[in-house]
């Protein structure tokens, strides 16, 4: 995936800013898909009006710029979305990097960070269910809304993910360490 590719889809839902962009790539997009910060995104944003897939819409006070997706930017997301068949990528987690390494810790010390993990794996699922409940109908009872797809992946991975944390811990709790 790239970043263009997330731009563009954003973009497809309605013009915004480079700093609206970034505010979105915060909150639920950095959590489920991507993560990017704002040096990255407005050379993105220039590198896309210079290839014609965005277009300003706006300029407001302060040189503040509204994008706007262009036809052909609509037919390169198109294209990227149909391109090939979904798969996983390789994840930079440095939590899941940490869980492979917990062997390292006595149990009691890896049992006191899994049931973190788990209490706040419960606390990011109830805040997500908050904001569902939250969000206005038409975006909750449409599954082509943005984003609404992989937040139903957040509820029903999530307690997935809880529920490995508390069963390590289980298996922890009555394992025997090897000499």
């Amino acid at each position: 995936m790239s970043l263009r590719h997330a731009l563009l889809g954003l973009l497809a839902e309605g013009p915004a800013s480079g700093y609206d962009l970034t505010k979105q790539f915060e909150g639920s997009l950095m959590q489920w898909a991507w993560h990017t910060t704002h040096s990255h995104v407005y050379p993105e944003l220039r590198r896309m009006t210079e290839d014609e897939l965005v277009e300003v819409v706006a300029t407001a006070s302060r040189g503040r710029k509204t994008y706007g997706i262009t036809d052909p930017g609509r037919q390169e997301l198109r294209r990227w979305l149909l391109a090939d068949p979904l798969t996983e990528e390789a994840v930079r987690s440095e939590a899941a990097l940490r869980m492979f390494l917990l062997g390292n810790l006595e149990p009691a010390e890896a049992i006191k960070i899994l049931q973190d993990y788990a209490d706040r794996t419960t606390q990011r699922l109830e805040t997500m269910q908050a904001q569902i409940n939250q969000a206005p109908a038409q975006w909750r009872d449409n599954p082509f809304a943005v984003g609404r797809l992989v937040a139903e992946r957040g509820l029903r991975t999530l307690p997935a993910v809880r529920d490995w944390a508390l069963w390590c811990i289980e298996q922890l709790s009555q394992a025997q360490r090897p000499s």
